[in-house]
Formats: structure tokens, C-alpha cells, sequence
């Protein structure tokens, strides 16, 4: 991993708050990182973000907003993982709401287990990962080799 990393921002409605007011109390840390987020998400981060900074501080913030989750930002955040353009996953979701687009947040984190992308789900979680000394160095995850998957004999 190149050492500017991006970290990947998602929350549902029901944790919005939670991720913005960790992303605040990081906020030192985040402005070293590019940031992809899903719409609201990353308008709401954003700001509060921006709220906390000032001169060269706000100018090195990168807040790059996808689509909101339910119309395809996740899926959009899934192919930036799969090429290989994100680096961490924080991802506060609702274990007790279900979501219109349930199929998409499965496919999402799924994708962040098969190229192995730290993932937080929760916020102690998250907590942890931006705290690790990992986060400042080069790191390369250990991608499994599914060539025999690619190759497998399919009968027709």
C-alpha cells in the first residue's frame, strides 16, 4: 500500500452521527488520508470536518463523496476496493434496521474480505484500526490466489 492510504467512509442513517462525531474526534488523524465516502455520508463528514479546521489543515482535507448507498454508492465503493484504490473500510451499519439495499452492503463488505481491506463495523472497532501503527506504514494485505477458482472445470 502506497503510504498517503484512503479510507473508506459508509454509515447508515442510524449511525451517521456516530461516524461523524468519531470522524471529528480523528479529525488530526483523517487529514492525512483521502477519504471516499457515500453521499450523505461524506457531505455530513465534511462539514463537520471542515467545521474543526482552518487554513492549511482544511486545504489538505480530501472528501471524495460517491453516490448515496441505496442508489449504487456502495457497489461504486466496491469496484474502488477491487481496484485496488482503497485502503481501510469503516463501515458503522445498523444491525437492527433493515436496509432496501441489504444485497449491496452484503456485496460491499464482501469484497472488502476477498482483497482483505481492514474493515471496521463498528466504532471501537474503528477506534482500533486508525490507532494501529500500521495506518502510517507500507503495508501490503495478502490477497488470496483464486487462480484455482478462476480455473475450476464449470459444467455446461
Amino acid at each position: 500500500m502506497k503510504r498517503r492510504k484512503t479510507i473508506a467512509l459508509v454509515a447508515h442513517d442510524n449511525r451517521k452521527k456516530d461516524l461523524v462525531e468519531w470522524a471529528e474526534f480523528n479529525v488530526n488523524i483523517l487529514t492525512g488520508y483521502e477519504m471516499i465516502c457515500t453521499g450523505t455520508t461524506g457531505s455530513l463528514v465534511e462539514a463537520a470536518l471542515k467545521a474543526k479546521l482552518n487554513g492549511e489543515a482544511e486545504r489538505n482535507l480530501h472528501v471524495t463523496k460517491l453516490k448515496s448507498g441505496p442508489l449504487g454508492g456502495d457497489q461504486q465503493m466496491g469496484a474502488l476496493i477491487a481496484e485496488g484504490k482503497i485502503h481501510y473500510l469503516i463501515f458503522l451499519w445498523d444491525p437492527m434496521e433493515p436496509q432496501p439495499h441489504d444485497v449491496d452492503v452484503k456485496a460491499l463488505l464482501r469484497i472488502a474480505s476477498v482483497y482483505n481491506i481492514p474493515t471496521a463495523t463498528n466504532r471501537s472497532t474503528a477506534d482500533f484500526l486508525i490507532s494501529s501503527p500500521l495506518m502510517g506504514t507500507d503495508y501490503s494485505p495478502i490477497i488470496k490466489n483464486f487462480s484455482e477458482y478462476l480455473n475450476r472445470l464449470v459444467n455446461l
